[in-house]
């Protein structure tokens, strides 16, 4: 299950996770606004690659690659993931409403 985060909530959304990045110390290298597919890459002080970009019908997904590291192998998992584990391809879309995010009226501005 993952939340719809509406066309009108998701630079709210952008602006949330930007905040946060900077806050930790992360550059932010590239943004790409626009309702439908607004995207942000970011650097971390270590170097891994971040990135937030919206796909289909609002979903969000966050990718992270590693600096440059030697070549190693890695045994496979021992344990079952803690979520569902879907086949390359079959992630399924957004389809849980949330009050907030899912809303079709942009965040209203603060009180004064």
């Amino acid at each position: 299950m993952t939340t719809i985060i509406s066309a009108e909530r998701r630079g709210n959304f952008l602006g949330l996770i930007q905040r946060f990045w900077e806050s930790q110390g992360y550059k932010i290298t590239t943004v790409h606004a626009g309702a439908e597919r607004p995207r942000m890459y970011a650097k971390s002080p270590d170097g891994y690659g971040i990135s937030l970009v919206f796909g289909h019908k609002g979903q969000a997904f966050f990718e992270v690659a590693t600096p440059c590291v030697s070549k190693s192998t890695v045994a496979p998992p021992t344990t079952p993931p803690n979520g569902p584990a879907y086949p390359p391809g079959e992630i399924p879309t957004p389809n849980v409403r949330s009050a907030f995010w899912s809303a079709d009226t942009p965040v209203p501005a603060p009180r004064a």
